[in-house]
């Protein structure tokens, strides 16, 4: 497990890039394993490819995303609600392998 630093977290991509890429990695597992994957897929690569993972030490983790994320999406036919819920449950997937990638 990798040591933790919040002030380095705000170079991530410099000092935790691996640590990153895997917290996103099992977390798109986890999720395509309960919902579509094709539109898990589409999220991952036209809404999430473009999201900023931060730390906060009162809160904690969370996942700022692109403005607009369901207009984003293209190629894929979802209504916005259920749009809106695998975006949260996978946005919330990757918070929680975020925290548990750093155990924090």
């Amino acid at each position: 497990m990798t040591e933790f630093d919040p002030e380095q977290f705000e170079d991530k991509y410099a000092n935790y890039f691996p640590e990153l890429q895997q917290a996103y990695k099992n977390a798109f597992t986890r999720i395509n394993e309960r919902y579509d994957s094709t539109l898990v897929h589409g999220i991952d690569q036209q809404v999430l490819n473009e999201s900023e993972p931060f730390y906060d030490e009162e809160t904690g983790f969370w996942v700022e995303l692109p403005a607009d994320p369901y207009e984003r999406l293209t190629g894929v036919a979802v209504d916005r609600d259920r749009f809106e819920t695998v975006l949260e449950a996978h946005v919330e997937a990757i918070e929680a392998e975020l925290e548990r990638v750093f155990d924090v």
